[in-house]
């Protein structure tokens, strides 16, 4: 099965506020959609145009993060969302997986290139 993954480095942000920016709704809320609520259960819309919610499904403050697509468009339905947080000297890295895609169709290619556009939204956030 195809995955989109993604790695974005922050420098001088540490751990637990990249955990933060990932695990709260008002952290969801300033970089991908202020239409974010929950807590183990997220619900994301998009201003008319859907949405989807994650079951939260591992945390392990501040350096890891599942969350499984309950409900969502048809291609994402079943996949994961992975997390990885880790320090290196001043940076924070995030690692991102949107893992288990049925197939690399052009909607897995539109929602590698947002999911890149919204992981810059959170660098520039935590920086």
């Amino acid at each position: 099965m195809p995955d989109i993954l993604h790695r974005i480095g922050v420098r001088n942000t540490d751990a637990s506020r990249a955990y933060a920016a990932l695990t709260t709704a008002d952290g969801l809320a300033r970089w991908w959609t202020t239409e974010t609520t929950g807590d183990t259960r997220l619900e994301f819309r998009f201003s008319g145009r859907g949405g989807a919610d994650m079951e939260v499904t591992e945390a392990t403050p501040p350096s890891h993060l599942t969350w499984r697509v309950v409900a969502g468009p048809d291609e994402w339905l079943g996949t994961t969302i992975d997390w990885t947080i880790r320090t290196e000297g001043e940076w924070t890295i995030i690692l991102f997986s949107h893992a288990g895609w049925r197939e690399p169709g052009e909607f897995m290619h539109h929602c590698s290139t947002r999911w890149g556009t919204f992981l810059l939204s959170l660098q520039s956030l935590l920086e």
